[in-house]
């Protein structure tokens, strides 16, 4: 599945960079031709979605409750000065749901389903459990990595919905330590400034960050080589990798969003 060495030079500027990139490439191929074949493994895609939405939302709902009470305390003043404090509502739920919400909780995702990703598998890899697998003529990578990613992919939609919800509902708190208005009153301002251009994107970006998530995790951990010490190193290295790819597709699924 690895490119061989002998096919790069071994003066070529990069070489470890551009194998790792090839060997990444194939294993996206290998997931994608597997994710058609049957039968799909439905327990064990059940049980990582419930493991990793578990897990994962206790974070997301404090983070997502802090930044909206932090993002309305710094805004108003700034918004009183210019007499617009009406705006208010609707600047959060569109700064939120847009932009901070999906990828806060792609980055806490990253670092709590990334990194448990990729030490589990890594830790199979080591123990030779995923050999045992192969020699019991079971898929390792269909029952492992396909389910996983797939559980990734649906989960974190879902995270960034709840996520969303809790920033606006905290922004109504705040709001209302200076001023005076009602929970309905206060998401119907919200949600009046909100159009399909702006929730639509917002869910495809958050598919594509489970999906990155899901894997990165999987191919540091599935490609672990080495002793124990390796397994530290795959699931470190799944949480930088998988944050990287995030703000990268952040980027260019708003220039498309810009575009159109």
């Amino acid at each position: 599945m690895a490119i061989a060495e002998s096919q790069i030079p071994t003066w070529f500027p990069f070489k470890s960079a551009i194998q790792g990139a090839g060997d990444f490439l194939l294993f996206y191929a290998r997931f994608v031709r597997e994710v058609f074949k049957r039968p799909f493994e439905w327990k064990e895609f059940l049980v990582q979605c419930y493991k990793m939405g578990n897990k994962s939302l206790p974070l997301v709902l404090i983070t997502a409750f802090i930044m909206g009470l932090v993002l309305t305390l710094q805004t108003r003043p700034s918004l009183v000065n210019f007499g617009a404090e009406a705006l208010l509502p609707g600047m959060v739920s569109v700064s939120v749901i847009k932009e901070i919400g999906p990828v806060i909780t792609a980055i806490i995702c990253a670092g709590k389903i990334g990194s448990r990703i990729g030490a589990e598998l890594g830790s199979m890899r080591v123990t030779e459990q995923i050999d045992a697998m192969e020699v019991s003529a079971i898929n390792p990578f269909r029952y492992l990595v396909v389910t996983r990613v797939l559980a990734a992919t649906c989960v974190l939609p879902v995270l960034v919905v709840f996520a969303d919800t809790i920033s606006i509902f905290s922004s109504y708190l705040a709001y209302n330590i200076h001023g005076e208005m009602s929970l309905t009153s206060y998401f119907n301002a919200a949600l009046s400034k909100l159009d399909w251009i702006d929730i639509i994107p917002s869910l495809i970006k958050s598919i594509l960050f489970g999906t990155a998530i899901g894997i990165v995790g999987c191919y540091k951990g599935f490609c672990v080589d080495g002793g124990t010490a390796s397994v530290g190193t795959a699931a470190n290295s799944s949480v930088v990798t998988a944050s990287l790819a995030i703000f990268f597709i952040d980027l260019i699924t708003v220039q498309i969003t810009d575009i159109l």
